[in-house]
């Protein structure tokens, strides 16, 4: 089977890990097809997509190139497309203590911030019960993943090896969810002023052209 584009990506119009691996691949050059589910029919979780990734979620990743190699899990496919095809380091690092510092913030975002941001939307928007506690909870946890951002970004450019590296590209999605709810789910925080460093990183993220482009295109399905 010949397929146009090099991989194939499942992915969500609305899911924050499927467009961050967009970034990557538009930041490599890398030709790709995106398959957007529907989660309303369970797309995901139909034996059709279950087969390839097991874990029923988005993104999956396909490389026809590699003899149809299947990878899930976000982060897992950012390693795995800078360890495969950025052989320049345009988003990794060759230092090897930079290497384990940019698995360290890959971590962070996976068991950090991911986490804790969908959580205070859960508990604030869409679970059945109100649960003052647990929503308290996750809000100081968001705030600390902001803390500890601000902490590291208040003294560098960037995260890792002074350097855009895919461990800031990691955190563009799930900040721009965060950022543009804030106000409503974070009361009495304001990101721009609180956390100016993460503010000013976050948005010279979005300006880059490959990443603008990802967002232009996510927007345009958005209003359709």
């Amino acid at each position: 089977m010949s397929h146009g584009k090099q991989f194939t990506l499942y992915t969500h119009i609305g899911g924050p890990n499927g467009w961050k691996v967009a970034f990557v691949l538009e930041e490599l050059g890398l030709t790709y097809e995106s398959i957007y589910l529907d989660f309303a029919k369970l797309e995901q979780k139909s034996p059709e997509h279950t087969k390839l990734n097991p874990n029923g979620r988005i993104p999956t990743l396909i490389d026809h190139q590699n003899n149809d190699f299947v990878i899930w899990e976000s982060n897992a496919i950012l390693l795995y497309l800078i360890d495969k095809y950025d052989k320049e380091n345009k988003l990794g690092v060759s230092d090897g203590n930079d290497k384990y510092t940019l698995l360290q913030w890959l971590f962070f975002q996976a068991s950090g911030q991911g986490p804790y941001f969908g959580q205070v939307f859960w508990f604030k928007r869409f679970h059945p019960e109100h649960l003052p506690s647990v929503i308290e909870r996750y809000q100081k946890e968001t705030q600390r993943v902001y803390s500890v951002l601000e902490s590291v970004l208040s003294k560098q450019e960037w995260l890792v090896g002074g350097k855009l590296t895919i461990a800031d590209i990691a955190f563009i999605t799930w900040n721009r969810a965060a950022f543009s709810v804030s106000l409503k789910d974070l009361p009495d925080v304001d990101v721009e002023k609180d956390y100016p460093s993460v503010w000013k990183w976050h948005k010279k993220l979005e300006e880059r052209p490959a990443v603008a482009k990802v967002l232009a295109v996510q927007a345009g399905m958005q209003k359709q």
